[in-house]
């Protein structure tokens, strides 16, 4: 992603302001890699070491990841907004009909915008709750498999631009009960990025300006599937992250097929971290479908 991120910079004219915030994210994440590595050849650090480790990793993906949707959005081909809309009524999906279910339920608007911000869990928990449960194996694919997600995510944003249902539908995205954040943060962006307005990317305050797919309903499946390896936290996922993809239209001002995108891909992400040529280790087929790592390496064995 270091190496997608830079060449993108090379070729366009897009530069990376130098912030406190993201000096001190990547001090603290280059701290969290040594001292990964340090636990890592001890034998009661295993599981901090992985736990660390991850979220340095998924730290990382964060910092590179939305940069590259701006990037994206500057190549500024024709929006598809009407075609997402077409495509959402072939499917017989009413998305003003679902807006309004809502906006007529006041009190359901403020679980949409709970359950929507737990896109900002899985990077603390999945890593905190695989490793502490010795989920290695697990652990390791779910990283993988949001790395690819985000990179498929930006390219693809590329290629299908658009801007989200609000504007599509002539819906009002901020009312007295609740904001559209979401959609209102890429209805701000992702024009000026469009247009070369955007030129100076500062980390700290730019989030993904994505409408296909939806990045939040892959983040749903990711850390739905990184959970269920714990049989005792499914329940809890299930309503966390099924929250996550019923909010993302409403507040994310999505499209149906964008979600369904979403969903597709991070299956075909999490499918992907199946194959060796794309990891070190080796996967094998009892891992695979129980979750279950290997045993930790002796000292001796530690590469």
């Amino acid at each position: 992603m270091g190496a997608l991120f830079a060449g993108t910079l090379a070729i366009s004219r897009f530069s990376v302001a130098i912030e406190v915030e993201l000096v001190t994210s990547l001090v603290v994440t280059a701290c969290l890699v040594i001292s990964s590595r340090y636990l890592i050849s001890r034998a009661w650090g295993a599981r901090s070491a992985f736990i660390l480790i991850s979220i340095a990793q998924l730290t990382v993906v964060g910092l590179f990841g939305a940069p590259l949707t701006y990037i994206a959005a500057s190549a500024s081909l024709p929006l598809q907004d009407a075609n997402l809309a077409y495509l959402d009524n072939l499917l017989g999906l009413d998305w003003p009909a679902y807006y309004n279910f809502f906006v007529a339920r006041p009190w359901l608007l403020q679980y949409a915008v709970f359950f929507y911000a737990m896109i900002l869990s899985p990077t603390l928990t999945v890593p905190i709750v695989l490793g502490l449960t010795g989920n290695y194996m697990r652990l390791q694919r779910f990283v993988l498999a949001c790395t690819l997600t985000v990179c498929v995510t930006a390219l693809v944003s590329a290629l299908v631009p658009a801007i989200g249902t609000y504007q599509q539908y002539g819906l009002p995205a901020d009312t007295q009960d609740f904001k559209a954040m979401g959609y209102l943060i890429q209805l701000e962006r992702l024009p000026l990025a469009r247009d070369g307005s955007l030129r100076i990317l500062q980390i700290s305050q730019i989030s993904g300006i994505v409408t296909f797919p939806s990045f939040h309903a892959a983040a749903a499946i990711l850390a739905l599937w990184g959970f269920w390896a714990v049989w005792w936290l499914r329940p809890a996922a299930l309503i966390l992250n099924g929250g996550m993809l019923i909010a993302t239209p409403l507040i994310g001002g999505h499209y149906f097929v964008d979600v369904f995108a979403g969903v597709a891909l991070a299956a075909l992400s999490i499918y992907a971290t199946e194959w060796r040529a794309l990891g070190k280790f080796s996967v094998r087929g009892d891992d695979v479908s129980s979750g279950r790592a290997y045993p930790v390496p002796a000292k001796s064995e530690v590469v």
